[in-house]
């Protein structure tokens, strides 16, 4: 497995966990629209490129927020796919590392990527809305965590704390 892939999951799961547990302690941003749809998003979006870069032999199950009954259960959604992650992506070898793919999502012109570059993405995306949602945080009173890169490596590369 690459390396660099690796810490990106690595630290995709930490940084998910850390924000979860800042919105969960501040009850205006637990109880903000935006920041649940965004947290949906990010979720949903995660498990499209899982499913992307997998098999496809299923067809993907899109949600919505209002599928959801409560944010914990939205957080057991984000929790599932992190547990599944390790798995998934131990099973990548190099090659299919750097096979291309069609990404469904775009038809006008196609897009076709490696399945390095479609799990790269992943991670950024997730890391922007992260963002967003630090930002939305911090306008609603709460204190974002420190979620970059680099502070999860400064730390020592810690597993997640999903809290309660």
């Amino acid at each position: 497995m690459n390396p660099l892939l690796r810490d990106f999951y690595g630290h995709q799961v930490w940084a998910d966990a850390e924000h979860w547990r800042a919105i969960e302690a501040h009850p205006a941003a637990r109880d903000d629209e935006a920041i649940t749809k965004r947290l949906h998003h990010i979720h949903l979006v995660q498990r499209a490129f899982r499913w992307a870069v997998g098999d496809r032999q299923a067809p993907f199950v899109l949600t919505k927020p209002e599928d959801f009954r409560s944010l914990a259960d939205l957080k057991s959604y984000a929790r599932e796919y992190h547990e599944e992650m390790p798995g998934f992506m131990e099973a990548f070898t190099n090659a299919r590392l750097d096979e291309k793919i069609e990404m469904p999502w775009f038809r006008e012109p196609p897009l076709a990527i490696t399945v390095t570059e479609a799990l790269t993405q992943c991670a950024m995306h997730s890391h922007y809305h992260r963002g967003q949602n630090a930002t939305r945080l911090r306008e609603l009173g709460g204190e974002p965590p420190g979620t970059d890169l680099i502070v999860w490596y400064w730390k020592g590369r810690p597993a997640p704390d999903w809290g309660s």
